[in-house]
């Protein structure tokens, strides 16, 4: 059985940015209606949750707790500069993504109308092995990627890689290269390459592209541009220490 804390903790971590009812997370969680409505009672009276007519969706409070994270404001404000000049290059979906163990985490994340629908959001995670930035930072994280190859590579797209012998000659290709390329790995239609940020020999974030597949781009033709971007942050974050 649960205590009331790991209760609270399971209907945090199943939130979404569009309103959920008490229904929507009772089945999320595995937790009985009963619990998950006084949980909700309590997180709205706090302000973690706001109340909207088809459910209940993050509150304001989460949002002022989530700019103290250390990481989400010092490498945000000085990656955007980079980001905003890659986007206005390619106008497509430029991302910038850590490592919280085994997951690929957007920190910041610029896109227009026309980018492709992709999977990511600001705060949201995938599997690290589904996304071009996900293997930039596995490739640098020999544990986590073990980890994550002793748990199951989970599909996610048609391209997406299931077999762990094939992930470690793919992540050995990215250490040597730099680059990453993502092949409709995290949904159908959407391609994706990424490059190392790195700060004093060790790799901090990962900064991304994504385009369509029937986008007149490719992923290796904006390869140089986000390389180019990628190193002038790492050298930013070095000057900045």
């Amino acid at each position: 059985m649960r205590s009331p804390q790991e209760n609270m903790l399971a209907v945090l971590d199943a939130l979404e940015p569009e309103p959920l009812t008490i229904r929507e997370l009772a089945r999320r969680t595995g937790l009985p209606l009963a619990s998950v409505h006084r949980v909700v009672t309590r997180l709205t009276a706090w302000g973690a949750l706001e109340r909207t007519p088809q459910g209940v969706r993050p509150g304001l409070k989460l949002f002022e707790l989530g700019q103290l994270v250390p990481v989400r404001g010092s490498l945000r404000e000085l990656a955007l500069p980079f980001m905003g000049d890659l986007y206005a290059a390619t106008h497509e979906v430029v991302s910038l993504a850590v490592l919280d163990g085994t997951d690929t985490v957007w920190v910041e994340q610029l896109a227009g109308r026309i980018g492709p629908p992709v999977p990511s959001r600001v705060g949201g995670r995938l599997p690290a092995h589904v996304t071009a930035a996900g293997k930039v930072l596995l490739a640098a994280s020999p544990e986590a990627t073990e980890a994550l190859c002793a748990n199951g590579l989970e599909r996610h797209g048609p391209g997406t890689i299931t077999d762990p012998e094939r992930l470690r000659a793919d992540l050995a290709a990215v250490r040597e290269r730099g680059i990453a390329i993502n092949r409709e790995e995290s949904r159908a239609g959407v391609l994706g390459v990424a490059a190392p940020v790195v700060r004093d020999g060790t790799t901090v974030a990962a900064l991304a592209l994504a385009v369509a597949r029937r986008s007149r781009s490719s992923p290796e033709l904006m390869a140089p541009a986000v390389r180019t971007a990628a190193l002038a942050l790492g050298r930013s974050l070095r000057m900045s220490a």
